[in-house]
């Protein structure tokens, strides 16, 4: 089992990290490509690469991925921070460190088809996009979703699928995938993703309440599912369409 540092819950983060930067130059927003370009190659040496992650893929899908595009305009400043942030109807974009790990984690081929639990900003499925075939991804905000199909789309991603829908139920008309990613924490594993999931394939998932979460790696072996713990870490609950945690 890795062992790693505890992640605090996104809004102390974000809230120290706030304060930190109110009184430095490191507050003020880019003015072109080329320095968003350094603070996202600067995040991969800094924040992925110096906390052990090695996949090449991964690193290479997170040098790429313009991520100030996927945050709201108040946070974008803030883009490449160590931090979750913000991004609209109680939900967050996952950490930086956070998206690579669970993106290495479970192990894409570059032919694979992945499902994703949670789209969110859409920054994950980018990332997943750059490494694998087609990704379809499941959100259970109509707007979060629409939002992160326009900006997938003004990008140029032409294999991300988009759903508004539970996440709980997955979406089974294009199963079986060969790794599923979750980003809400439900208190036990869906059912229905394991039945989506093929023969030898991952789900990488957070379990448990807001206080008591884990990061776990699911692997699917005929008969057998083979569970691995991570890390502690502080995802936002999956809810269904009334808004009740599950």
């Amino acid at each position: 089992m890795r062992k790693k540092p505890f992640l605090r819950f996104h809004q102390v983060l974000f809230g120290i990290y706030l304060i930190f930067t109110a009184t430095t130059d490191a507050c003020q927003s880019p003015e072109s490509d080329t320095q968003w370009n350094k603070q996202r190659l600067a995040m991969v040496e800094t924040q992925i690469e110096a906390r052990g992650i090695r996949d090449s893929r991964v690193l290479n899908a997170l040098r790429t991925v313009p991520r100030h595009h996927f945050v709201p305009e108040k946070y974008r400043r803030y883009a490449y921070a160590d931090s979750p942030l913000p991004i609209g109807a109680d939900q967050t974009i996952s950490q930086p460190y956070i998206v690579a790990l669970m993106t290495e984690l479970v192990a894409l081929k570059k032919s694979d088809k992945v499902l994703e639990v949670g789209t969110g900003s859409g920054y994950q499925a980018a990332i997943l996009a750059e490494i694998c075939d087609s990704v379809f991804t499941v959100e259970i905000f109509e707007t979060l979703s629409r939002n992160a199909r326009q900006v997938i789309s003004q990008l140029g991603y032409r294999n991300i699928y988009f759903k508004i829908g539970d996440g709980f139920a997955g979406w089974a008309e294009h199963a079986p995938y060969d790794a599923i990613i979750v980003t809400c924490a439900p208190s036990h594993l869906p059912e229905p993703l394991i039945r989506q999931l093929r023969d030898g394939g991952r789900i990488v998932i957070p379990l448990g309440p807001a206080y008591d979460q884990n990061l776990y790696v699911y692997q699917k072996k005929k008969n057998d599912i083979i569970v691995e713990r991570v890390i502690p870490v502080r995802f936002v609950p999956m809810i269904d369409s009334s808004g009740i945690s599950y």
